[in-house]
């Protein structure tokens, strides 16, 4: 069987609907394919929560479309009818005072520089404010406002019903196999249903099955799995606002952060944003390590003592596609018309779901966007490392 559109696009978690929403709102005959069900329960965009930040370190390039994204999801919120989005701060604590070259240090001072007024913390006022913390070893750190998180499966399903409300056609079933190739251009897309989509323009944004689809990719983009923990909590007005917010906990140097209790699932979920267990997007189970479980078990003790042994209900490994540099990757393939690949999200790609459809549209169309240099087609050398602020390398 055959299909024709004037856009094929490959993978529906946030980029893929997003994509085909702003696509479609601009003309195009928009058809988008995944293996389903939608949401896909693996994607890394089905959870149940997704931090929303401005605090880049020192990037001011992501502060800004911070800001751009967080009124996105404000107008999200009202387009919906629905707070999908929960701004209810997130806090940024530090087991040392913050020093210059320190992730919280220059997030706050270019949260200053930029207008936004972050709160600073002592020990004394995270004792006051967020009793669940240990005090005696997170000693400084910060506050901001204008931030919190995103239900983000919820998210994905209303972008979704609106998708389809749009005109968009939904393929869900539909997994793609190989590319269709004709004289150097993509063409459209096969795939394992023997269903052939035809197009002007192919956008692959399957996450972390990106490199599997398009080989080229598997030396600048690999597949990473980090620990997901969701804890039962016997005192739950100590995780809930205002005595407790999205936290991020000396990220840069141990990778934890958080939530507080989700308002429908009733869980504190606390996860790693690390170096990750290198695994393939299909071959490998995606599961949760004793090793994983000791480690965040020695986390809670140190930081959230009240709760060290809690009981743990459910884990998850989310797959991140991480570039070697840890900067997104939306452009056309320089070396085939017709493919632009929208993938690498390297762990912190969710916050900015307001962006993501702008962005991909525009490098479909070669128009220019101030924000797409960042995320070009390219190589890298041998020392290549990656760049986000926020994250633990080890």
């Amino acid at each position: 069987m055959a299909h024709t559109y004037d856009i094929v696009i490959v993978g529906a978690g946030i980029c893929g609907v997003a994509a085909a929403l702003e696509l479609r709102a601009r003309g195009y005959a928009v058809a988008l394919l995944d293996p389903g069900p939608l949401p896909h329960p693996l994607a890394a965009s089905t959870d149940i929560s997704k931090a929303v930040r401005m605090a880049y370190g020192s990037d001011e390039d992501y502060m800004e479309m911070g800001e751009q994204s967080r009124a996105g999801w404000l107008r999200w919120n009202d387009q919906f009818g629905d707070e999908l989005y929960h701004e209810i701060g997130m806090t940024f604590l530090t087991r040392t005072p913050m020093s210059p070259g320190g992730f919280e240090y220059e997030s706050y001072y270019l949260l200053l520089k930029r207008g936004h007024t972050p709160e600073r913390l002592t020990s004394a006022d995270i004792a006051r404010r967020f009793p669940a913390w240990n005090s005696d070893l997170y000693v400084d750190g910060f506050f901001h406002a204008q931030a919190g998180y995103a239900e983000s499966g919820r998210v994905v399903e209303a972008l979704i019903r609106e998708a389809e409300r749009a005109g968009v056609a939904l393929y869900a079933g539909q997994e793609a196999e190989i590319l269709i190739e004709q004289s150097d251009r993509v063409t459209g897309v096969y795939t394992r249903q023997n269903e052939y989509f035809y197009a002007d323009q192919v956008v692959v944004a399957a996450g972390a099955w990106t490199p599997v689809l398009v080989p080229s990719l598997a030396p600048v983009m690999r597949a990473v799995g980090h620990p997901v923990f969701h804890l039962k909590v016997d005192d739950p007005t100590l995780f809930q606002p205002p005595h407790f917010g999205v936290f991020a906990a000396d990220i840069a140097t141990t990778g934890w952060y958080g939530f507080p209790q989700h308002p429908r699932q009733g869980v504190v979920k606390i996860a790693n944003h690390g170096v990750g267990q290198p695994l393939h997007p299909v071959d490998d189970a995606r599961v949760v390590t004793e090793a994983d479980t000791q480690a965040f078990r020695a986390f809670l003790r140190g930081t959230f003592p009240s709760i060290a042994d809690a009981p743990i209900v459910y884990t998850r490994r989310c797959l991140y596609c991480d570039t070697l540099d840890e900067h997104f990757w939306v452009d056309h393939d320089p070396s085939r018309a017709g493919l632009t690949v929208a993938a690498g999200d390297s762990g912190h790609g969710f916050k900015f779901a307001p962006l993501w459809g702008g962005w991909i549209a525009d490098a479909v169309e070669a128009k220019p966007n101030p924000h797409l240099d960042k995320f070009r087609w390219r190589s890298f050398a041998g020392d290549a490392h990656g760049q986000e602020a926020a994250r633990y390398h080890g």
